[in-house]
């Protein structure tokens, strides 16, 4: 094996030598650098290399999602009075009953106009009184208000209202009482006005007198009948037949007419025109007629006549005035306390627009009825 002796001054150097290049280019890189070249020239040019732009992709979704169903939304069914059927701010209170004269003495009376539902009823004499029926709105008076009847607690007890009144006979009474309304005859709520002659001048503050319900009579009526809904048609003008003059004949001094203005029934006592004291003519939505038996009690009034009584538990014939159409319907009550029921030809409830009622009672015999 030879060895390697370093050489003699001024000879040739005999080691080996890497290629002179490889120092050219580091010297490249560092100016590269330092000039502004960068790093990445540097690497280039130690390395050469090819470089490729790759983009980020997102992650592919896990799953295929489930499409929602559509959320369907409930129609909001506005609340409705329960005796008118009208839509508006209900308030949670009893109904109010309110015995109401109609003999020429009592006339006009007041506040009649604000009543949800009037019943007219035959008394002694052959002279009409009314069962008015407050709930949706409180007039400030009603006048004037009179005595109490046998058939008043069967019309009404339905309502399991507050039923007001000046004096009757006991028996009267406690057949209003059974059949579940609460008397009102004396105290807060009743007092007499100066612009009538008694007996006709006895006042009645609705507002007094429903704030004076007990805890057994606070809650709301049932529903009065089905009513339709807002600018629905009813019954009558489904199926009934154009009329514009009702006559109705309950005896021989109670004979009320009802014409259609194109907008409501207005009543007539007669001829003339039932208006209240403001005025204005008393109006119905809806008008219904029916027939029923009338029995002589043994109750008599202060002139020795005795007590009629209309028989309002069973059912007979009737007829419905609504819209400016008429149509023969039938009505039933099973039971003092059960609520009226009104049915068309097939059995069925009939529709009322949505406002006032008024029910006439017409004696079997000896009233009736014509349409024209």
């Amino acid at each position: 094996m030879s060895e390697l002796h370093p050489t003699s001054a001024g000879s040739a150097d005999k080691r080996p030598r890497g290629p002179r290049w490889r120092v050219w280019l580091i010297v490249a890189a560092a100016v590269a650098v330092v000039f502004g070249g960068g790093t990445a020239v540097a690497v280039n040019l130690l390395k050469p290399a090819t470089l490729t732009y790759c983009p980020v992709v997102p992650d592919a979704p896990s799953g295929t999602p489930t499409p929602t169903a559509p959320v369907e939304s409930t129609p909001v069914v506005p609340a409705t009075w329960p005796l008118t059927g009208v839509a508006g701010d209900v308030v949670d209170r009893p109904a109010l009953v309110v015995k109401v004269e109609n003999s020429i003495d009592a006339r006009p009376q007041e506040g009649l106009d604000s009543a949800d539902i009037v019943f007219e009823e035959m008394v002694e004499g052959g002279i009409s009184r009314y069962v008015a029926m407050f709930q949706s709105t409180l007039p400030f008076h009603v006048v004037p208000v009179r005595s109490i009847r046998p058939m008043d607690g069967p019309i009404a007890g339905w309502t399991n209202g507050v039923i007001v009144f000046a004096g009757g006979k006991d028996r009267f009474k406690t057949i209003a009482q059974t059949d579940g309304l609460q008397l009102i005859s004396t105290g807060t709520g009743l007092g007499r006005v100066d612009n009538r002659d008694a007996p006709h001048n006895l006042a009645g503050n609705p507002e007094k007198l429903i704030a004076r319900a007990d805890a057994d009579h606070q809650a709301p009526p049932p529903p009065f009948a089905s009513f339709a809904a807002a600018g629905e048609e009813g019954s009558a003008q489904r199926e009934g037949t154009p009329a514009s003059r009702l006559t109705v004949n309950i005896s021989s001094i109670a004979q009320p007419r009802w014409t259609w203005t194109g907008q409501q029934w207005a009543r007539w006592e007669g001829s003339t025109p039932a208006t209240v004291v403001s005025g204005v003519q008393l109006a119905a939505d809806n008008v219904i007629l029916v027939s029923v038996d009338v029995v002589m009690q043994p109750e008599v009034d202060a002139i020795g006549t005795h007590v009629p009584e209309s028989i309002v538990v069973g059912q007979g014939a009737g007829l419905l005035a609504s819209g400016g159409m008429t149509m023969p319907i039938t009505w039933k009550k099973d039971s003092a306390t059960s609520v009226w029921q009104f049915l068309d030809a097939s059995g069925a409830p009939v529709t009322l627009l949505p406002g006032k009622t008024w029910v006439e009672l017409v004696p079997n015999g000896s009233g009736n009825w014509s349409v024209s």
